[in-house]
């Protein structure tokens, strides 16, 4: 065996190695960079009864009130969810939600249940969950059927 095959046995394994890893950071490193996804309601939005979810190809979000604890359940763990409550001037408040028992369950009290309480009821929201660097936004109407 010459000198050059030695070599490059010998090189081969390291160089391969050292690619797989830059090739890892690099990856790594396009999952974190910032992007932003529109959601858009699946069907009629009933937040109070449990029917409001949200979608961004694989992507779901399913935005629901128990009790005046609005919550709010991903496919994907969250790094962080904002939920707005919009009124008629079309002026927004946001309320930061926390994390529930997973990074899968965010909730947080609102008055959104005094807002839509009676059958027919209807009222403007936005939401903004982040997922690895990801903002997936919405921004929907919920209505109350029952």
């Amino acid at each position: 065996m010459n000198r050059h095959t030695k070599v490059s046995l010998f090189v081969a394994p390291i160089l391969i190695l050292l690619g797989y890893v830059l090739s890892d950071i690099y990856l790594e490193d396009q999952a974190n960079e910032k992007r932003i996804f529109e959601m858009s309601p699946f069907g009629h939005c009933d937040v109070i009864n449990e029917k409001c979810v949200l979608r961004s190809g694989d992507f779901e979000v399913n935005v629901y009130d128990t009790n005046g604890i609005t919550t709010v359940n991903s496919t994907f763990p969250l790094d962080r969810a904002t939920i707005f409550l919009v009124d008629g001037d079309n002026r927004s408040t946001a309320y930061r939600l926390g994390m529930k028992d997973s990074p899968y369950y965010w909730k947080r009290e609102t008055p959104l249940r005094e807002l839509i309480a009676n059958k027919g009821a209807k009222h403007k929201l936005r939401l903004i969950a982040e997922v690895k660097g990801g903002r997936y936004i919405s921004e929907f109407y919920t209505q109350t059927v029952k």
